[in-house]
């Protein structure tokens, strides 16, 4: 069951790097993609897993970048060009951008969660506690439901 290719954004990239957590992406996906503008804005070798593909379409990157930044653009770029795709992402205004353009989405939390739902991590707080040390931003409400979700609390 690990069909689905995923396009990763950097804010996914980092914080499941701070987590400990950036192994679980080949096991919970079939293909990791990221782009080289994304590769830039990690600023450290990614693993050998993760492919790394242009965007063709520049002048559509270009475009997004006039409201969305650089790496963000570019993973949502790709994902046009590609079919069948996940895009993980977390940034609000690309999230919204995404949907407008039909894209699948998740985020940093929903490969979390997706990873407790299948066994590879035993418990989803002590996760959602080192994002938050390391100010990545989490809504109260959401931090409830997904422990609710996840039958911790």
């Amino acid at each position: 069951m690990r069909e689905i290719a995923v396009i990763t954004d950097t804010s996914c990239l980092i914080a499941l790097t701070k987590t400990d957590t950036l192994k679980l992406l080949p096991e919970l996906y079939h293909k990791i993609i990221a782009t080289n503008d994304v590769c830039i804005e990690f600023g450290e070798p990614l693993p050998e897993w993760i492919e790394i593909r242009n965007v063709v379409n520049i002048k559509y990157q270009q475009l997004l970048e006039l409201t969305l930044d650089k790496g963000e653009s570019s993973a949502i770029a790709l994902a046009m060009e590609l079919e069948h795709v996940l895009l993980i992402i977390d940034d609000l205004k690309a999230r919204k951008e995404a949907k407008r353009l039909g894209l699948q989405m998740t985020g940093t939390l929903g490969v979390l969660y997706a990873a407790k739902q299948k066994g590879l991590i035993p418990a989803l707080k002590p996760y959602l506690e080192v994002l938050q040390s390391v100010n990545f931003r989490i809504a109260p409400h959401l931090i409830k439901e997904l422990l609710v979700l996840s039958n911790e609390i």
